[in-house]
């Protein structure tokens, strides 16, 4: 009988800290964790990015983000994007991208379930600071 030693021949990378590291991520599940709205959560992390899931109805403030764009895409219901000089409806499934420096205001007549993609960066209010400011989103 021949015997065969495997070696691993890679070495294990024990320094990348991921706080969600190689999961699968039930998104209806982390949705059922999240209570209050306007309040993203960091669902995983990608190359300095953040996935967040957030809850929202009713309207936000107008506010930009100076040095980052941010992807939504909707899970659940339909909201208005409003920008300065126009308003777009997102329907379930649909996504926008608002380029860095960009105005907007999400505004939802009924409760929204959206997923976004931005740099770790990001501060939900942009370059604002109020009621609405979440400066350490939870981690769930």
């Amino acid at each position: 009988m021949i015997s065969i030693r495997y070696e691993r021949i890679l070495p294990v990378r024990t320094e990348i800290k991921h706080f969600f590291p190689m999961e699968v991520i039930n998104i209806t599940k982390k949705l059922d964790r999240i209570k209050a709205y306007w309040k993203p959560a960091i669902i995983a992390e990608l190359n300095g990015q953040h996935i967040k899931l957030v809850k929202f109805k009713g309207e936000f403030i107008m506010h930009s983000h100076e040095n980052e764009d941010e992807m939504f895409m909707v899970l659940k219901g339909s909201f208005q994007m409003v920008y300065p000089d126009k308003t777009v409806t997102l329907n379930e499934g649909d996504m926008t991208i608002v380029p860095r420096g960009i105005p907007h205001k999400p505004v939802a007549s009924e409760e929204v379930h959206a997923l976004l993609f931005e740099p770790a960066s990001t501060l939900n209010t942009g370059e604002l600071r109020n009621d609405f400011t979440v400066d350490s989103p939870e981690k769930i």
